[in-house]
């Protein structure tokens, strides 16, 4: 259900259609230019404003082309983070610095290298400062579907039901409009959300099918009646694979998405665990790289804290690479 606040907002909603309609004139007609880096880039991205699933999309492909021999570069801005250094991210770093999702990124993909900055070409020359001239790169453009000021050959865009059933900001979530999807090389859809093929045939560019696969939790040392926690743009989706693994969920407790875990938001969560009968916490991977150790520790005073990492597959693997890596060559040729 949309929020009232943002109901509110409804009038705006033209201003803004009109600023992204205006600027994306602007790209197509080259008047706003883009610069281009020294290896080719696949973005991934999508239409909403998080929550479509894109980090476990971007961990799956630059681990299936580091197995074809590529050095794997992600470019990711890094929101809400409090530094503001262009920098290659350390996975023994904090999320402040770098970001929730680049430090995910960095302790998931150690084959990959990432580079976080608002300017995404700057972190991709950076990358590039003193490479051997044999190098084999390509770049990964993390939620690059919007940032159009920077090159790339192939541009894959993940679609959800839900995007259907929103609105552009700022009454909604939708950073474009459904027809920015003609744009795309490739749309990822889940495999259970096929049925977007159909609805979507008038514009619809190739598609990839994903595999979403949340770990069951349950067993001996796993709390039995936890409370999940979540700082998601969308955390419906979490909540609902895990009531499908058979979690017995005592209370879900959302927080905004990209959201710094202050010690005031970890006793709310005692306080909802003691008042619940709750007996530990089940949270994402982009939220427990959040958490101080000290945190954690006041957390396990009331129970095991559980993370729960969602994974991706791709059908068809082998093929859905040669396709994208083909458009690639493409390109690039």
């Amino acid at each position: 259900m949309t929020p009232t606040w943002r109901l509110l907002l409804l009038p705006l909603v033209p201003l803004y259609a009109g600023v992204v309609t205006t600027k994306r004139w602007l790209h197509d007609r080259g008047i706003l230019g883009q610069r281009r880096l020294g290896h080719p880039v696949i973005s991934v991205g999508s239409l909403s404003a998080g929550g479509a699933g894109k980090t476990p999309v971007v961990l799956l492909l630059a681990e299936l082309l580091g197995a074809r021999g590529f050095e794997v570069r992600i470019l990711t801005r890094g929101y809400g983070r409090v530094g503001k250094l262009t920098e290659q991210v350390d996975p023994r770093g904090d999320a402040a610095r770098f970001g929730d999702e680049p430090l995910l990124l960095a302790r998931r993909a150690p084959g990959a290298k990432i580079f976080v900055g608002r300017d995404r070409y700057r972190a991709g020359m950076l990358a590039e400062h003193n490479e051997p001239a044999e190098t084999r790169a390509i770049y990964i453009l993390d939620d690059g579907f919007q940032h159009q000021k920077l090159a790339r050959e192939v541009e894959v865009l993940l679609i959800t039901r839900q995007d259907f059933e929103d609105r552009l900001l700022p009454a909604g979530n939708l950073r474009e409009p459904l027809r920015a999807i003609s744009r795309a090389d490739f749309v990822v859809l889940r495999e259970d959300e096929r049925e977007l093929e159909k609805i979507l045939s008038f514009a619809l560019p190739p598609v990839l099918t994903i595999r979403r696969n949340l770990e069951v939790v349950n067993g001996p040392g796993n709390p039995s009646r936890p409370i999940v926690f979540s700082g998601l743009a969308r955390p419906e989706g979490f909540f609902a694979m895990l009531a499908h693994a058979g979690i017995d969920i005592v209370v879900t407790e959302t927080f905004p998405d990209h959201h710094r875990y202050s010690a005031g938001d970890i006793e709310r969560l005692v306080r909802s665990a003691r008042q619940t009968g709750a007996d530990g916490f089940v949270t994402t991977e982009k939220d427990a790289v959040k958490l101080s150790p000290a945190m954690m520790d006041r957390l396990r005073s009331i129970g095991p804290v559980v993370v729960a990492p969602l994974e991706v597959e791709l059908l068809d693997e082998a093929s859905a690479i040669d396709v994208i890596l083909a458009r690639l060559a493409s390109q690039v040729s």
